[in-house]
Order: C-alpha cells, then structure tokens, then sequence
C-alpha cells in the first residue's frame, strides 16, 4: 500500500461542530467498509478551508472510489515520498 495525502478543498472546515466532524467521520469510514482492505485512512487535519487527509491505498483508483461513495470531495491526491519528523536529523 502506498502512503498519500488528500488535499480537500472544504468551504468552512475549520468551523466544524463535534457533532459534525463525528457525522463526516462516521460517513467516511461506512465508505471505507466497502472498499476494506483497498483504502485505509490514518488521520486527517483541518485547515480553515481545507482538510488534508493521510491513506494508505492500493492506488488513487481506490481513494477517488471512497470519495465517490462518501461524497468527501477531493481537490488534489499527493503520493508521500519521505515521512519525516524530528527523529529525521539524525542519519
């Protein structure tokens, strides 16, 4: 499986209620139970406008399907080359 980052252009995102972001949440994974193993999701970060989901899928065919399914649009699919962090400074 290959690591990517969904960028998702989500007019007033950041301004989600609980209830909402549970109900997205909720309406996301029913999605991926229907594609299981192809797509899995990791987390995601909210950003104003925009959400920048972390999945692990076979290929961006089975992230587009769980956006068709769930209705979670998607601006932009990034495939990660690098995961780094503060560990990363030391070789």
């Amino acid at each position: 499986m290959k690591k990517c980052v969904i960028e998702r252009d989500i007019p007033e995102a950041g301004k989600m209620t609980d209830d909402e972001a549970a109900a997205a949440a909720q309406n996301s994974n029913a999605a991926l139970a229907q594609l299981a193993p192809a797509v899995r999701w990791q987390q995601s970060h909210v950003a104003g406008d925009k959400i920048f989901c972390v999945y692990l899928a076979d290929g961006e065919e089975a992230i587009r399907k769980h956006s068709e399914i769930s209705g979670i649009p998607i601006t932009a699919i990034y495939p990660v080359d690098r995961v780094m962090d503060p560990s990363s400074a030391q070789s």
